[in-house]
Formats: structure tokens, sequence, C-alpha cells
């Protein structure tokens, strides 16, 4: 089932210090750092992305505008676990467009989700995700806890990033 999310995504360089900040003021969840591929393939609309780690294990589809703000995001979401032929049949059907490997610390404060990536070729960023899975939050809590949370990490209008990792 589709569910929506409000994020953003911002390049900064301190993720140790942002992520010391988190820890102190919310005392959030930690699932771990994971070891993260997105295999992004090509298809007309929207991303298709297989992501392989060692935590999550997922199929992803999303609708999302490249702007850089935080913004609302449709995905659909196929958890799984790693099988190979996924990859394959997706390769053969759709054919690979990207690529990206990153390092991502995983945390969550109720149902906003926080992440601190490293990509070796393009540096560190925040991503957060404010997400209703059952159409029980609505996008006007979503938009105010994901700005609540750009407020909070002090992130400047130039270091929102307006595309996905796969365009970058």
């Amino acid at each position: 089932m589709p569910h929506l999310n409000f994020e953003f995504n911002a390049k900064v360089e301190n993720t140790e210090e942002l992520e010391q900040k988190l820890i102190e003021a919310f005392n959030p969840s930690y699932l771990g750092e994971d070891d993260q591929t997105d295999t992004y393939f090509n298809i007309a609309t929207g991303r298709l992305k297989l992501r392989e780690g060692n935590i999550e294990n997922s199929l992803i589809y999303y609708e999302r505008s490249n702007s850089a703000e935080a913004k609302s995001s449709n995905v659909i979401l196929y958890e799984h676990k790693p099988d190979k032929n996924l990859k394959e049949i997706l390769t053969k059907v759709h054919g690979v467009k990207v690529i990206v490997d990153k390092k991502r610390k995983i945390y969550f404060v109720e149902n906003v989700k926080i992440h601190f990536d490293k990509l070796v070729a393009l540096g560190s960023f925040i991503e957060v995700e404010a997400i209703d899975k059952d159409d029980t939050i609505g996008i006007e809590r979503l938009k105010e806890q994901c700005l609540q949370f750009a407020t909070f990490f002090n992130i400047k209008p130039q270091q929102f990033v307006a595309h996905s990792y796969s365009d970058l």
C-alpha cells in the first residue's frame, strides 16, 4: 500500500555532531549502521530502486519533485529477504540506471526516520523522512515535523539537495 512522506535531504559536513545532537535531545531509536547498495532502474516516471543492505532490503518506487527544499513523496515500499533473482529480473526488464553505495546510520523519533549518510563520491548528508504509513497523520503534520527537524539541525536553504542520489 502506498504511503505518504514529507522529507528533505541536505549536504552537511558534520554528521557526527548532528548525530550527537539528535541523541542528546530526542533519545531516538537506533536501528544501526547499514551498508547499502541502491540499484536504480530505468523507468518512464518516478524512481524505482532495489535497496540491498544488512538492515534494510526493499524494492522502492517513489514519485517526488526535484526541488531543493522539504517536499512530499508518494512511496510504495516492498520489504523482502535478499534474493539475487529479484535484481536479475529487474535488470533484464528495465536496465540499470545507476548504482549508489552508501553507509547509513538509521534513527527513528516516533514516525520520523533520520539518516546520516556517507557516500564515497558525494560526501555526507542528512535525510529526514516524516512517514505516514496508514493515513492517520496527514500531510500538514508531516510537513511540520520535517521542518522542525530542519530547524533543529540548523539546515540552511543552500544545503538542501533537490535531486535523488541517483541523479547526483
